[in-house]
């Protein structure tokens, strides 16, 4: 048996390079695989392995006092969900540029637990914005809240001012994956003037292993960023399909990679017409496929 574990926390690291090599060096002699992002910020991680592993993984973060309190949120995975693994500096934990400041160690939206959010949802009176970005909403989602038409979180302050900057004293929800998306959204839409702003604490996955909320209101998979692609999140019996097949828009939640390498786009596509179009996302690509192919032949 395996474990996937995903976490962040947001503090100062002094010299993020050596740190990095310090952490890799540790991952790799627990044979673990994954990405784990290092910076000033702090540090964002996701990895697999083996369940000892991953134990004495956690034991052996949680020894720094730094990151003593910061919460590994645990999914049982039949084998490694990453291929290699990647350890790496960068400017921001999230790449967001934003032109306001965004510093979650400072101020951020009001956190909600699963059982708060499923209310504040259920009373009707707040806007619930997704975090994060189209094609992740579009396999799943919370019920009624808005699709985000960005293809990279760094589009967000655009996109905020253009579609709620009248909306600034409105009570808006914000959820993404694990949570640290919305550490950085919320610090920037309380920077740029909104009142009223919240955040799912500890993100979707978290919601979906609340024992009393058991995922409801959440339609569809959770996607993720690792080779199982999506997950479940709603465990009640009402659950539902969102994901439509970018060819036929019959329900699915089959997300493939475009044949064309050239492409490679991941879309939705169900089984009949991923078969058709020769596992491509549209007649185009599967036009480059056949020339490609006739070019090859002798």
């Amino acid at each position: 048996m395996y474990h996937a574990l995903l976490y962040y926390a947001f503090l100062p690291i002094e010299d993020p390079e050596a740190f990095a090599n310090e952490h890799r060096a540790l991952c790799q002699s627990l044979g673990l695989k994954g990405r784990i992002l290092i910076s000033v910020e702090g540090i964002n991680g996701t990895v697999s392995g083996p369940v000892d592993a991953c134990n004495a993984y956690v034991l052996a973060v949680h020894a720094d006092p730094r990151f003593a309190e910061m919460p590994i949120k645990t999914d049982v995975v039949p084998g490694h969900v990453f291929q290699k693994l990647f350890v790496r500096v960068k400017k921001e934990l999230v790449t967001f540029r934003a032109d306001l400041p965004s510093d979650p160690t400072k101020v951020t939206g009001q956190h909600l637990s699963a059982a708060e959010w499923k209310d504040r949802i259920e009373r009707g009176d707040a806007i619930i914005l997704d975090g994060r970005t189209d094609y992740e909403f579009d396999i799943g989602h919370f019920r009624g809240a808005i699709r985000p038409d960005v293809e990279s979180f760094r589009e967000f302050p655009t996109w905020i001012r253009e579609h709620l900057g009248d909306k600034r004293n409105t009570p808006i929800l914000t959820y993404c994956t694990g949570g640290i998306r919305c550490e950085k959204l919320t610090s920037y839409m309380i920077a740029d003037g909104f009142t009223d702003v919240y955040q799912l604490d500890g993100g979707i996955v978290t919601y979906g292993k609340d024992e009393n909320v058991k995922g409801a209101l959440w339609d569809g998979l959770c996607y993720v960023f690792d080779e199982r692609i999506a997950v479940a999140i709603n465990h009640t019996e009402d659950r539902r399909v969102v994901g439509r097949c970018i060819h036929c828009d019959a329900p699915t939640e089959r997300y493939i990679n475009c044949a064309n390498l050239l492409c490679n786009k991941q879309h939705i596509a169900c089984e009949a017409c991923e078969k058709q179009f020769e596992h491509t996302c549209s007649v185009a690509c599967m036009d480059v496929i056949h020339d490609t192919a006739a070019l090859a032949t002798p």
